[in-house]
Order: structure tokens, then sequence, then C-alpha cells
């Protein structure tokens, strides 16, 4: 039941036909009587940077959830940024501060690396291949260099973003090897997919699947269907991965830290979500 009272979590983005969040969180709010809503708020780019400001003059406002493409966009609107959002260059959570400021943090990059190494993946001094280096590619980036990898390599179809990321990674850990400009995942241990490539039909794999390991742990963003193609391809290859909605989970908790709110494991969350595809 939303009442007047209830708090108000905007999940913005463009299109809002993928979102999973609010089937997420609208049932956890539910079972233990939290009174808040995570309401799906479609906002095209153009509108985006004025729509942000004018949603948190609601009265009733208490945080925003940021998902593509506004991610990166969100950094210049802030009026303050943990540093997991400053190396990421991108944003996916919002709240007000005590005078009223904006303050975002990153979360993406967490969920993946706590999804990964629950699976099993060995992280530490690995080499990994991230393919898309926008606000996802990149705060998995800044997660995984966190974790302790060995090297990252990135490919971006914008080289000036995928450079910028680089640029970023370097200056924050300088003893992190750093390729750019190849998408080839012969001989990585992790390959992340974090492009928007299969969310639509007809969408070409991200990568050349016949040149990925069977020793390969793989990672996918995607979240329109569970077993993407590359995921369905990577699994015939024999690999170990993790889908997209994975990801999801694993920051939940991070994110209910962050909104002051009733926090759980990612484990009380799967049991309660009602996500459908």
């Amino acid at each position: 039941m939303i009442s007047g009272k209830t708090r108000l979590i905007a999940h913005l983005g463009y299109p809002t036909g993928s979102f999973r969040a609010p089937m997420i969180y609208n049932p956890y709010f539910e079972k233990h009587g939290i009174d808040a809503v995570v309401v799906p708020m479609g906002c095209k780019p153009e509108d985006y940077p004025d729509f942000l400001r004018l949603v948190f003059k609601l009265s009733n406002i208490h945080g925003a959830l940021v998902t593509m493409p506004h991610k990166v966009t969100t950094m210049a609107l802030l009026d303050e940024a943990t540093t997991t959002a400053r190396v990421a260059g991108a944003c996916n959570a919002v709240r007000l501060g005590p005078g009223g400021e904006l303050v975002g943090d990153q979360f993406d990059g967490e969920g993946f690396v706590r999804g990964a190494l629950r699976k099993g993946a060995v992280l530490s001094g690995a080499r990994v291949l991230v393919v898309g280096a926008g606000g996802v590619g990149s705060a998995i980036a800044a997660s995984l260099a966190a974790a302790g990898v060995g090297e990252i390599a990135l490919f971006d179809n914008h080289a000036a973003t995928m450079e910028a990321l680089a640029a970023r990674l370097r200056r924050h850990y300088p003893a992190l090897i750093i390729q750019t400009g190849s998408k080839d995942p012969d001989g990585f241990d992790v390959v992340v997919n974090a492009t928007p490539l299969g969310m639509a039909e007809g969408d070409p794999l991200p990568v050349d699947v016949s040149r990925i390991a069977a020793s390969t742990f793989v990672g996918e963003v995607v979240m329109t269907q569970e077993i993407t193609l590359f995921l369905h391809a990577v699994r015939e290859r024999g690999c170990a991965f993790q889908v997209g909605t994975d990801m999801l989970f694993e920051q939940i908790p991070a994110y209910l830290e962050f909104f002051g709110l009733r926090t759980a494991s990612a484990e009380e969350l799967r049991e309660v979500a009602k996500i459908a595809y």
C-alpha cells in the first residue's frame, strides 16, 4: 500500500523495459513493512539534467537509483561523490545530504565483484577483459582494480570514453597493467560484457566466443533475460559465468545501507524477489 507517508525512490533511466530493481526492492519492502517504494521513471538523455534536480525537490523523495544511459551524466550534477564513483566516472545512487546537497555513490562494480567471488572466481592477480567503458563498465573496472586484479584490458567503440577510463585507472592504481583497444578474449581469466549488446533481438555477440577458454570466468550485465545469447554461448564452451541479475542482487545490500534502510543478504533478496522477463 502506497500512502502519503511513503518514501519515494526514483529509478531513473531510459528505456525502462529492462528494469528489474522494482521487482526486488518492493517485495522486500512489503515483507518488512518498510514504507518506501521504487518507481521506474523513464527520462530521455536530453531531459535528464533538469529532471534529476526537479525530482529531488519532491518533499517525499528518499533517493534515486540511476541506470543507463544516465550514470556518467550524473557525475557532473552532484555536489558530492565518493572515491569509487570518481574512479568509475559514473554514479548509480543519489541521496540528499543533510544540507540538501546531492550525494552520489557507485555500487555496480561492488555488486559484480561480490557475485564473482561468491561463485569462486579468482580475482587476485587475474587478467581481465572488460568490453564496454560506459557507466557500468567503468564501475566494474574500478572495483576489479580495487579487488587486486593484475591486468585490465578495456575495449569500447568510443575511444575517448575508453581512454578516459584507462587514465583514471592509471592515476589511482599506478601498479595495475592497463591495455586498451582490443576485445580479443584469448588468454584472459575473466571476461565481462559491460555493453548493452544482448538487450535487443539480433544484437551481435560482444566478443568472439570461440576465443574464450573453458577456464575463463564470464560476467554479463544485460538483464532482459537470464541466459543471454552470450551466456548461452560461453556455457556451451564450459565457462563458469555470472548472469546480469547476480550483480544486481549483490549490490542491493550496499544500496539499502546508503539510503539508511534495513539491509539484507543477497539470499534473502532472491527469496522475496518477483522477477519476470
